[in-house]
């Protein structure tokens, strides 16, 4: 009597569970990661928001000498229509430091994570002779996390 072994074909059970448990194990560190991904790709039209402010108050400062006095003055405002319109942004405000120092306050939405409504993104700007230079993130009223900024503001 001849018996054959007949060939094992198929995945055996640990297998299956081995190779559930790796996508598992990857799914729990590529998620955190793209959530992040998403909102940093969010705060980057804040950036936008603070670009377009900055552009307004360096105009004043090139044709005054001096910064604005308030945000009016910084002719920054945005309507509650344009802010209501956008998802990512509740609020662009400006702040005078000094005759040569100012700060744009960009006030994100609830974008996700960690990053909360109301949070700030601060650009300071210092004039001297050459213009102003804009420093992003750079003092204590920016609360948005640093792993959301922009790699320039963190």
């Amino acid at each position: 009597m001849n018996i054959q072994a007949k060939n094992q074909q198929g995945f055996t059970l640990i297998e299956l569970m081995i190779v559930v448990a790796i996508i598992g194990i990857l799914a729990a560190i590529a998620i955190p990661a793209y959530q992040d991904y998403t909102v940093r790709a969010k705060v980057s039209e804040a950036v936008v928001f603070a670009s377009e402010a900055k552009a307004s108050v360096s105009e004043f400062y090139a044709t005054s000498g001096q910064m604005p006095a308030d945000t009016s003055e910084a002719a920054i405002e945005k309507t509650a229509t344009q802010l209501a319109a956008n998802k990512n942004v509740s609020s662009v405000t400006y702040a005078n430091i000094s005759t040569t120092e100012g700060r744009i306050n960009v006030a994100i939405k609830d974008l996700g994570g960690d990053a909360a409504s109301g949070e700030i993104i601060s650009f300071v700007g210092t004039g001297s002779s050459s213009g102003i230079t804009w420093v992003c993130g750079g003092d204590s009223t920016t609360t948005l996390e640093a792993k959301y900024r922009p790699s320039n503001c963190r």
